[in-house]
């Protein structure tokens, strides 16, 4: 499959890095096509990888993971371009926190509102689904590093998209859970729990763990 990656941070080199060892084409986005972090990650991996700005790789992508900073997800994806992004399934990893008053941070939407919210009402025909927003990049493409069973979280509108993103988890990355908390609004949830994760981070000394809901 070919599919997009916006963003040259940890989160969206772990995420294409991972898709490349399972065969797909991937093209790293960035805001500029000269950026030295998308070349330099293209350059190691491998002839199945690409990199651009952010329009060349969405038009690039049958889906689209926005693993962008959650301060810029908006900007990068308007410079995506909402003509590339189409009716695409737009996988967004991004959380809005605010490390503008250092730790620990705060969330730069209310408690009314959220980035997948904001994502979906700025591009109504992209199949927008939150997920993996609430765990480190190592485990969300590798779950066996925290031991046990534990739970991912989607939110979205479109039943179908959640579906098929719930089958990616599972086949690409490993993930036997996914919860469906409901439509996009239901992403105010989970992006401020990321919040007490930050706070569960320092008090576990670690990055490597999750949740599992039990009921």
């Amino acid at each position: 499959m070919k599919i997009a990656v916006l963003g040259t941070g940890v989160v969206g080199s772990t995420i294409a890095s991972k898709l490349i060892s399972l065969g797909h084409d991937v093209t790293m986005g960035a805001r500029s096509a000269a950026n030295e972090k998308a070349a330099a990650w293209a350059r190691t991996a491998g002839g199945r990888a690409a990199h651009g700005d952010f329009s060349r790789a969405a038009a690039a992508g049958e889906i689209v993971f926005n693993c962008t900073l959650g301060a810029g997800a908006l900007d990068a994806l308007k410079a995506a371009g909402e003509e590339n992004l189409g009716s695409k399934i737009l996988i967004d990893v991004s959380n809005p926190l605010d490390f503008s008053r250092g730790m620990p941070p705060s969330l730069f939407f209310p408690g009314n509102d959220s980035l997948g919210e904001r994502i979906q009402r700025a591009f109504p025909k992209a199949r927008v689904v939150k997920t993996l927003n609430t765990i480190t990049a190592g485990v969300m493409v590798n779950p066996a590093r925290v031991p046990g069973d534990h739970d991912l979280f989607m939110s979205g509108n479109d039943v179908q998209a959640k579906s098929e993103v719930a089958a990616m988890l599972r086949d690409w990355f490993g993930w036997k859970s996914a919860i469906d908390l409901g439509d996009i609004t239901t992403a105010r949830g989970s992006e401020a729990y990321v919040l007490f994760w930050v706070m569960l981070m320092g008090a576990v000394k670690s990055v490597d763990f999750n949740i599992r809901v039990v009921h």
